[in-house]
């Protein structure tokens, strides 16, 4: 059975830094796509970032996220992380890591979300002005 299980939410100031992180079990697949969401309060959930876990290059990154979130993976601890520098106040709400192994490693990303069908519980981010 496929689980996943954020850490790491917490409250920022502006400006300020978080690290997220994304256990990963049970996926017997030798490559899948692992991605990081944000939904606001009220919002839709959107993509933030994602990668293929096999193969490590060339993530994806939302334009709002740009230049101040890095994605990145530790196959060795099953792991998915997510950097998160320079925050604003637009970035808080929960944010959850998603798997699809409907997915190879030369797909193009984004990937639909309604490929993604194992989510974890999600985590929250408030960032303060």
């Amino acid at each position: 059975q496929e689980h996943l299980v954020e850490s790491g939410g917490g409250s920022v100031q502006a400006g300020g830094s978080l690290k997220l992180s994304c256990m990963y079990s049970g996926y017997i697949y030798a490559g899948f796509c692992l991605g990081w969401f944000h939904q606001a309060p009220g919002k839709e959930r959107e993509g933030v970032a994602s990668t293929y876990s096999a193969r490590f290059s060339n993530p994806w990154y939302a334009d709002t996220v740009k230049g101040r979130f890095t994605i990145s993976l530790d196959n060795d601890k099953n792991t998915l992380y997510l950097q998160m520098t320079n925050l604003k106040p637009e970035d808080s709400g929960m944010y959850y890591c998603a798997a699809s192994v409907f997915c190879m490693n030369n797909y193009p990303h984004p990937r639909p979300i309604e490929e993604y069908k194992t989510w974890g519980q999600g985590t929250q981010v408030t960032v303060s002005s």
